[in-house]
């Protein structure tokens, strides 16, 4: 149950400080991660009390976890990649977790990305992470995470025209990407989210 071990790492707990918590040993935390087996009901309501999640969320039914202190803010994940065919939800490639406000939050679901490349240099460089929020489309000159021809995600400035969309790099070394309307539809170019804010990594 990889849920378990998210959680341990959003709260930096061992797994035997949990094992102790919650009253088992630290193999059958380390079994749960692993898939090996699965908490009973009550383990697994020991696990949601403890970490102040809802049992549905252990069981992956319920979006991510809103963090155990006060601030009202929500934890979300640091993606590694982004690929076709596989809803944000249901990746598991999840490299880190960064805090998003509690408005940002209410306005929609968001993921982060960690750049890869260097083609958005120099404002967003090779390893920094961004805020994403989830939507289908964005206005001229956004910077959107895009999806093109079923490939790994890319992070580009959006122009939009009537024959079609342009990914524009920030980096002068690259060349824009022009799609027509026809390509749009059959590689297809799709936008998956908007860039809200970069966290810079130093």
């Amino acid at each position: 149950m990889k849920t378990i071990k998210d959680l341990r790492h959003i709260n930096q707990i061992s797994q035997q400080k949990l094992a102790n918590s919650i009253g088992v040993s630290r193999s059958t935390i380390a079994m749960w991660e692993l898939g090996n087996s699965e908490p009973d009901n009550e383990n697994l309501t020991k696990l949601a009390n403890f970490f102040n999640v809802s049992v549905d969320y252990l069981l992956g039914q319920n979006g991510y976890p809103s963090l155990p202190h006060s601030t009202g803010g929500t934890w979300v994940p640091v993606l590694g990649r982004v690929a076709a065919g596989i809803p944000i939800e249901a990746i598991e490639d999840v490299e880190d977790y960064e805090e998003i406000s509690p408005d940002m939050a209410k306005t929609g679901e968001f993921f982060a990305l960690k750049i890869q490349g260097d083609s958005m240099e120099p404002k967003i460089s090779n390893g920094d992470v961004v805020i994403v929020r989830q939507q289908p489309d964005c206005d001229n000159g956004d910077i959107a995470v895009v999806l093109v021809n079923g490939d790994e995600a890319t992070v580009k400035r959006i122009k939009k025209s009537p024959e079609g969309i342009m990914l524009i790099p920030n980096n002068t070394s690259y060349e824009p990407m022009f799609y027509s309307n026809d390509d749009v539809k059959k590689l297809p170019v799709r936008i998956i989210g908007k860039v809200v804010e970069l966290r810079a990594k130093f």
